[in-house]
């Protein structure tokens, strides 16, 4: 009924190999700005902007590309639907599912310091969940636990979209799926559920006994300098300067609308995070590398993760969730999306280079949801 029904469900990215920072086919010469790319590649970077924008009909996107050859950074479109600005990297953005990797790596924090473990059941923490005595932590950030989701549920989506200004704790998103029966045994199936991050930010704030906004600023955001980035609680504002997005969903049913105020905090530990461009340029290569939030052998047991996961229903070669992210092609990040906002953010290890798309959009057009299309196009261009 509601397109809700799948917002923050994007899961891991849909990306296409980047190979190296050059046009495929053709030498071109180096770029006179001194980026590093050829001016032959940032043209053509630009002109998936403009055209993704004008065929798919979002009002605007930024995007950005670091590699070891350069970087580049480009905007099409404008700010909002009603206005004439163009993107800046300053823009703020609502970084729906993109909020799960901080998370669980807030968790991994945990576990190197010996506050939590991965085989902990959920249930030590968060009491009453289907499943709860027997699905671990590790299921619950990997999508495995068989806990259905809350934004899944009929009550949740109707009392959201008759009040896109309500608030929601994390304890009241758990509640809609108490009493309900699991979706399969823990550890047997891939399922995407929103319900499995909230009780693991639920779960931390227990362990450390300071709320997960706290333990996110001090743990991860203050060390790796991410000053645009922020939880927002339960406040519906964005800080200035920010993109403003627009969305179909919600009543009356394929209208669109301004979605830039909705209260985001049904998304909770799941997707309320806020960022900006620099700020996921520096973070989707902390969650790839491991550097400066892990240490190595945990960040090893990350990826380690992902091979084991290859077992797991659900799951694939191509397309494979792990510890709070995923990987496609051998890129790892993760894809966010809520009401006016869709975003990508993704790091390849073979070509040290980090992609980030923020699009002020969650409308499809022809089944193509805006961040993910935007990023494969330009990795088309990189390829």
């Amino acid at each position: 009924m509601f397109r809700s029904l799948r917002t923050l469900a994007a899961g891991a990215v849909l990306v296409a190999t980047l190979t190296s920072c050059s046009t495929s086919g053709s030498e071109s010469s180096p770029d006179p700005s001194g980026s590093g790319l050829p001016r032959q590649t940032q043209d053509a970077l630009q002109q998936v902007l403009i055209s993704a924008q004008d065929d798919l009909g979002f009002p605007g996107v930024i995007a950005g590309v670091w590699s070891p050859s350069g970087e580049w950074v480009g905007t099409a479109g404008t700010t909002g639907a009603d206005t004439q600005a163009a993107p800046t990297p300053s823009d703020h953005t609502r970084i729906g599912s993109v909020t799960k990797t901080f998370t669980v790596t807030a968790l991994l924090q945990q576990v190197e310091r010996g506050t939590m473990s991965l085989a902990d059941p959920i249930e030590k923490y968060v009491p009453g969940l289907p499943n709860g005595r027997t699905a671990t932590l590790r299921d619950l950030a990997q999508m495995t636990s068989g806990i259905p989701s809350y934004t899944q549920n009929r009550a949740w989506g109707t009392a959201y979209f008759a009040d896109t200004a309500s608030t929601y704790t994390a304890q009241q998103l758990v509640d809609y799926v108490k009493g309900k029966k699991p979706m399969f045994p823990a550890g047997k199936k891939f399922y995407y559920s929103n319900t499995n991050t909230v009780a693991l930010g639920m779960a931390i704030a227990q362990a450390t006994g300071k709320p997960l906004e706290t333990v996110l600023a001090d743990d991860i955001l203050g060390p790796l300098g991410l000053t645009g980035t922020s939880w927002p609680g339960q406040s519906a504002e964005l800080p200035q300067p920010y993109l403003s997005g627009v969305t179909e969903q919600g009543l009356p049913v394929g209208t669109e609308k301004d979605a830039t105020m909705w209260n985001p905090s049904w998304g909770n530990a799941a997707g309320e995070m806020i960022s900006t461009l620099d700020d996921l340029h520096t973070w989707g290569t902390a969650l790839g590398t491991g550097k400066g939030i892990l240490k190595p052998r945990t960040q090893k047991l990350r990826l380690r993760a992902l091979e084991q996961n290859l077992a797991i229903p659900g799951n694939s070669r191509k397309l494979v969730y792990g510890l709070g992210m995923g990987r496609m092609d051998g890129w790892l990040g993760h894809t966010g999306e809520l009401p006016g906002y869709n975003t990508s953010v993704l790091y390849d290890p073979k070509s040290e280079t980090t992609v980030v798309v923020m699009v002020n959009s969650d409308i499809p057009a022809d089944g193509k949801n805006p961040a993910p299309y935007v990023m494969r196009q330009l990795q088309a261009v990189l390829s």
